[in-house]
């Protein structure tokens, strides 16, 4: 996979392929307006990053990653794999969370999960080597995709607002599945990723409120 989400001229090139392919996402993309890039930090930090901030507020999850970047610069496996996970309790961390970030560091740095390779890979193969890690669920993985990597074609289905936005876009009698939306983008690879942020964009419009990625 050699092309990604790196700008805004990136999305604009697969919005435009889009709505080639899918003319009803024309309408969809007159009203979400303007789409995100919302590009972060990828490695071992990116995804340690998303895991903090899950089930949490936008401000608590910045609150805690703060404090743990800060408590291990440089951010690195290592750090983790020797931290005392009383002390990453005191920083804010579920016990669940630290048990997941040590696994994940535990298969960075004995090269179980190569990040440097998933770049390079189909969106559901880096999928599947996100997920065959303790601690990185499907969602975690899809939102490191997206948003660390740039894939093109990563697909959140399980999503609760996407879903919702797909439901609001098409008019749709109850919101999607992940098995039913996942369906549904077929059509629109390999640009799934746009597709992704054109409905979270499309939800933030019609909501009147931002529709930040909400794990299920």
């Amino acid at each position: 996979m050699h092309r990604r989400i790196d700008t805004e001229a990136d999305i604009a090139a697969g919005l435009d392929v889009l709505i080639t392919a899918d003319p009803r996402l024309a309408k969809v993309a007159a009203v979400a307006g303007p789409l995100p890039l919302r590009r972060r930090p990828g490695g071992f930090a990116g995804i340690a990053a998303i895991v903090v901030s899950q089930q949490l507020s936008t401000a608590s999850a910045g609150a805690i990653w703060g404090r743990l970047a800060a408590a291990y610069d440089p951010f690195i496996p290592q750090s983790l794999i020797k931290a005392r996970a009383d002390r990453l309790a005191r920083l804010g961390l579920s016990r669940p969370k630290i048990r997941a970030l040590k696994e994940i560091a535990r298969a960075i740095a004995g090269g179980v999960l190569n990040c440097e390779a998933l770049p390079e890979m189909a969106a559901d193969d880096a999928h599947r080597a996100l997920c065959a890690v303790h601690g990185i669920g499907p969602w975690t993985a899809d939102i490191y995709l997206l948003f660390c990597l740039g894939h093109p074609d990563a697909w959140p289905a399980g999503d609760l607002a996407l879903q919702e936005g797909a439901r609001l876009a098409f008019g749709l009698p109850e919101r999607p599945t992940a098995k039913e939306i996942g369906l549904l983008a077929e059509p629109w690879r390999p640009w799934r990723g746009v597709a992704a942020r054109l409905l979270w964009a499309y939800y933030r419009a019609i909501k009147q409120r931002d529709a930040i990625p909400v794990q299920p």
